[in-house]
């Protein structure tokens, strides 16, 4: 084995202890919202941790970027994060900008949902996801920074690095090597297994945003796969974006070839015709639904799977320490087997995108020439 490869699986299973180490610090550790001493509790808090929460924690938007978490001599928790840019607009108050350093103290209302304490007359509320409330009950317009925002910027700005280098080195008229010959490959693949089988001689005019599909979801997943990254293609507002591109631009260049077909199919009864037009109406709705489900569930899923894994550690321990303690080997073996599984499965995700981006796209440019190419192929091999 390689140093490269032994310096790649350490960096691994470090960061895997990191998720482990962090997970138990808040297993446990305090509770956040516990009593401090000498006061009478609100209400009995119960022993263990608290699965959904902490899985969620992990996998859902922020406003700050959470790392990992500290123990402290007393027992609590000094959670290592970085703040982001809160920008809000209050209706009838204007336009507000801080960090959100500023929402520091958290507890839980009757109905269990963490709140943060109030700052300019806004408070967090968290429950599957955060949300910025007034306290008069204000529309808040949240256009803040958080921490998927963030990694998309990031994402962003890895793909231009990657592109404009690559781009520079053919420019100097050099042999293809290195990370160039890399991206060449795929180019290559996304122009010749994707672009061309699907839209024919017009592939040219929509290899930039293929290209730009693919590499864009390819990136950002495997952001989402570091030691505390950002979960931004398992976000369904995410997919959702993406897969309303795709759908904008498949109506964008569809034709009255394309059109008439759909909402009248010819050579067919009049009661079928309409029974088939209200089957494609649905599937031409259902398609750029197709796309956003299916990159959000299975990056959703991978994420929840790993940490899932690692939670039973704390399952196990709480039922016998010595038993918990001898599935960490087992937990570990299975979350990196699910780790390589998910580098997999992130490629094959922006691949199918793309793929299907085209599919949609090749379907609704296809022309009456392609009728009339494959009758007079037929003529000529008649005669």
């Amino acid at each position: 084995m390689s140093c490269k490869r032994l310096l790649s699986l350490f960096i691994l299973v470090f960061g895997l202890s990191g998720i482990v180490n962090s997970s138990f610090a808040q297993a446990a550790g305090k509770p956040e919202n516990a009593p401090s001493e000498g006061a009478a509790p609100a209400h009995e808090e119960k022993k263990g941790i608290n699965i959904t929460e902490l899985v969620f924690g992990h996998v859902s938007d922020s406003h700050e970027w959470h790392l990992f978490s500290l123990k402290k001599e007393n027992g609590e928790e000094k959670p290592i994060a970085f703040p982001l840019p809160i920008i809000v607009y209050v209706q009838g108050q204007g336009l507000k900008v801080f960090s959100a350093s500023h929402f520091e103290e958290w507890h839980k209302d009757a109905d269990g949902k963490k709140i943060s304490n109030e700052y300019e007359g806004l408070y967090i509320e968290k429950v599957m996801k955060e949300k910025i409330l007034a306290t008069d009950g204000s529309k808040v317009y949240d256009f803040s920074l958080t921490k998927n925002v963030l990694s998309m910027l990031i994402g962003v700005a890895l793909l231009l690095w990657a592109m404009t280098s690559a781009a520079k080195k053919y420019k100097s008229k050099g042999a293809p090597k290195g990370f160039q010959n890399g991206l060449e490959v795929i180019i290559i693949f996304i122009r010749d297994e994707v672009a061309k089988p699907n839209l024919g001689h017009k592939y040219k005019r929509f290899m930039p945003l293929l290209l730009t599909i693919f590499f864009f979801i390819w990136i950002n997943n495997l952001l989402g796969l570091l030691p505390g990254g950002a979960n931004f293609t398992g976000n369904i507002a995410v997919t959702a974006c993406l897969a309303l591109i795709a759908f904008i631009v498949m109506m964008a260049n569809s034709n009255k070839h394309f059109w008439g077909h759909l909402l009248n199919p010819p050579n067919v009864p009049f009661l079928v015709k309409c029974l088939l037009v209200l089957i494609e109406v649905m599937s031409l709705c259902i398609k750029p639904v197709a796309l956003m489900i299916r990159l959000f569930a299975n990056m959703l899923a991978g994420h929840i799977v790993i940490l899932s894994v690692i939670c039973l550690i704390f399952i196990f321990a709480l039922l016998n320490v010595y038993v918990g303690g001898g599935f960490v080997i087992v937990s570990l073996a299975f979350s990196i087997f699910m780790f390589f599984l998910e580098l997999l499965v992130a490629v094959i995700q922006a691949f199918i995108f793309a793929n299907l981006t085209a599919v949609f796209i090749g379907q609704a440019i296809e022309g009456d020439h392609d009728h009339d190419h494959a009758e007079l192929s037929e003529s000529v091999m008649g005669h």
